[in-house]
């Protein structure tokens, strides 16, 4: 009769009867195990048999790593407990052996109690009037682990480590239980992936970067030893402090106790005990604070990326549950940035503004048909350090500090900002109202300098009583206008009164068919139904928007027509490389719809040509507002400009088949602030300029023109 047959009780019973298991070593006492709390032998048996099954062996956590587009250059990682599982196969022999030696010699011999081994620890403590020897084996000591990550709450944990008779019974019994289910292999594999090596490592893989800078399966046999010899106290035998004769000591203890196992021969272990103990340490990075310093610039989009986590049900009922899915996972992610494009922007965005300005000057960049984020760039360094930035901007903060050069706000979209007044970018709203309204691209208009509209001001000074009255920007605009020359030349007088014509209201609904949200509470309340028809300036830019939603939605025209969410992953796998599904859905697939007619966002890309100095394909365009924009990029493009009243805040938004951005110029601690009319071609340049290098080698391709409906 094998042991294995036996049920729980019975083979604690057998040993008991045999007299092996002498006693329990509990916080300094010693119990003769019949005698634990009053029970007989059978009636400790019995109480074995019947406790319930506790061992609920949930995932341990793992650390999700997030790497850049090209699934090679780590962005940053997330963890509570840093730690990867590993294949015994992909360990160093020597690890395997060390901690066997170290922590349970017998192990290959036992059936999860060693009852030599509890014998052996009870005449040693007895003779010590105190603990000088544990009898817990590696399976029980597993079971431990798996008890503590499977806590469901702090009780729980605290009963899988308090030192209580209790617990141990309960460790012996379902020890047991694990050797009839797992083999010793697997047994060993989940306990060096469970332990606890010091420096918020746990499990072997990460214990191995943060010694030494190198996989499990590259462990000699002296960094082996140390780290078996590490998880009897990580703190005691820590090896990073000044003084290691602690961890020299504890690992020249396991190196002997390879030799008593003849795991090593006599020779290695007497080369082993003479070396230095030489560690090659590395600090991993966690959340976005931690990219990587020559790709600081990076931590926008990561924030960008984290936010984004928080908002997909896929991974929790809640943001706070979902982001301790992301820090517990041990999920692969590929996100979307593209290093290459990252760098061309923040080249051409920091020739034009340096990081210590009060100024920002930012860019994004989207892929047209998926939504993908390819790159988030600003002249900002992503730091939570503010000691040496400037002075607040705004007035009234002027003892506090700026958000210059150093800051983690989501100065490009994402978070709780609510973006910056997009200006003229805002025409495109109105434009594809009318279009979608039947009013064909020649619809023509006479734009005086200045018009008197229906629409009533905010409480507040107004030129024309309490009517809005807007002009335009130069005497040439003057005259009759249609979409391709308006729209060129941003011909505000000619907005105005195509707004009118379709209702300010269906340009607010087309912006939000496109993504944009309102912010502030009084952009919230002129777009309620209440309110929006009356929403004159609506069609100038007046409201918030951001560089990732205004990128996206020309990124929405050069698909045709097809709105995709803003994404910024390209792939996500569970722990075992299986793809993240969602509903049967993989979670980063692009998530399209058709939000315009294709002839309707071919139209307003013919008039959109007109800006760039590319030329329209079925009408006359006359000038443009950002000619010098195809004389950058040599190739088809489109887009629009826009600027604020004062020059707060200047942007270019522009497009071809295969990429969309949008830049951005204005002060985010003081909207008041005037960038001034020197920067008011900036955003022009830096798009044009971007596009230009990340489209170097690609071929050219050219938009569709529109059918006739839509011309005339």
């Amino acid at each position: 009769m094998t042991s294995r047959r036996l049920t729980v009780a019975g083979r604690v019973a057998l040993l008991i009867r045999a007299g092996l298991i002498a006693g329990l070593v509990i916080t300094g006492l010693s119990y003769p195990f019949a005698a634990l709390a009053g029970m007989g032998v059978k009636a400790g048996a019995e109480a074995l048999e019947n406790m319930p099954e506790q061992l609920r062996e949930r995932p341990p956590a793992q650390t999700t790593y997030v790497y850049a587009a090209d699934g090679k250059t780590l962005l940053t990682m997330f963890y509570e407990e840093h730690r990867k599982h590993v294949d015994l196969a992909d360990m160093s022999p020597y690890l395997i052996k060390a901690i066997v030696a170290s922590e349970d010699s017998r192990f290959y011999e036992h059936n999860g109690v060693d009852a030599k081994g509890v014998a052996r620890a009870f005449v040693a403590n007895q003779k010590a009037g105190g603990v000088s020897q544990g009898a817990s084996t590696l399976t029980m000591q597993y079971v431990r682990m798996a008890l503590r990550d499977g806590a469901r709450t702090p009780r729980e944990a605290l009963e899988a480590t308090e030192q209580t008779a209790a617990r141990k019974l309960r460790e012996m019994r379902l020890a047991i239980e694990v050797e009839q289910r797992l083999s010793k292999e697997e047994i060993l594999e989940r306990y060096l992936n469970a332990a606890y090596y010091g420096h918020r490592a746990y499990g072997i893989f990460a214990a191995s970067q943060v010694f030494f800078s190198k996989s499990p399966r590259a462990l000699s046999l002296t960094e082996a030893a140390l780290l078996a010899g590490l998880v009897k106290a990580p703190s005691a035998y820590d090896p990073a402090t000044k003084n290691q004769k602690a961890a020299l000591a504890r690992r020249n203890y396991v190196i002997d106790q390879m030799l008593k196992i003849d795991a090593i021969t006599p020779e290695q272990a007497a080369s082993a005990v003479k070396s230095k103990i030489k560690l090659k340490l590395s600090t991993p990075p966690n959340d976005c604070v931690s990219v990587p310093a020559e790709e600081n610039d990076w931590g926008f989009f990561c924030d960008y990326f984290k936010g984004w986590w928080r908002e997909q049900p896929a991974f929790g009922r809640t943001p706070a549950e979902r982001e301790e899915n992301l820090r517990r996972g041990g999920y692969k992610v590929v996100t979307s940035i593209d290093p290459r494009i990252q760098k061309y922007a923040m080249k051409h965005i920091l020739a034009k503004e340096r990081r210590g300005s009060t100024i920002a000057h930012g860019q994004v960049v989207v892929q047209p048909g998926t939504g993908r984020l390819l790159s988030m760039a600003v002249n900002r360094r992503y730091s939570l350090d503010q000691e040496k930035n400037g002075r607040h901007s705004d007035p009234r903060k002027d003892d506090e500090k700026g958000n210059y050069p150093n800051t983690v706000n989501p100065l490009l979209g994402g978070g709780d900002m609510a973006g910056y007044q997009a200006g003229s970018t805002f025409k495109i709203f109105t434009l594809l109202a009318a279009l979608e309204e039947g009013l064909p691209l020649s619809t023509s208009f006479y734009s005086p300098a200045r018009i008197v509209t229906r629409y009533i001001t905010a409480p507040g000074p107004a030129t024309c009583g309490i009517y809005w009255c807007p002009k335009n920007a130069g005497k040439s605009m003057t005259g009759n206008q249609n979409m391709w020359s308006g729209f060129g030349k941003s011909v505000n007088t000619y907005f105005v009164q195509l707004e009118q014509r379709v209702g300010a209201e269906k340009a607010v609904r087309m912006a939000e068919r496109l993504g944009l949200r309102w912010r502030t509470d009084i952009d919230r309340r002129l777009a309620t139904k209440e309110h929006a028809s009356g929403w004159g300036a609506f069609t100038l830019g007046v409201s918030d928007a951001t560089p990732v939603e205004m990128a996206n939605v020309f990124a929405t025209l050069a698909a045709e027509g097809r709105y995709c969410e803003p994404l910024p992953v390209l792939s996500i796998s569970n722990p075992d490389g299986s793809p993240a599904l969602h509903e049967g859905r993989l979670i980063a697939e692009p998530r399209c719809h058709q939000a315009v007619k294709v002839n309707v966002a071919r139209a307003a890309t013919d008039a959109a040509r007109c800006v760039t100095g590319y030329g329209a394909a079925r009408g006359s365009c006359g000038w443009g507002t950002s000619e010098m924009v195809h004389g950058i990029l040599g190739r088809p493009v489109a887009g629009k400009s826009g600027t604020t009243d004062g020059n707060k805040t200047a942007w270019f938004s522009g497009y071809t088949p295969q990429l969309a951005a949008a830049a951005f110029v204005a002060d985010p601690d003081n909207p008041e602030n005037l960038v001034g009319v020197g920067r008011s071609t900036m955003s022009k340049f830096t798009v044009a300029q971007t596009l230009r290098d990340a489209l170097k080698g690609e071929p050219k391709e050219d938009f569709k023109p529109p059918s006739d409906k839509y011309v005339r």
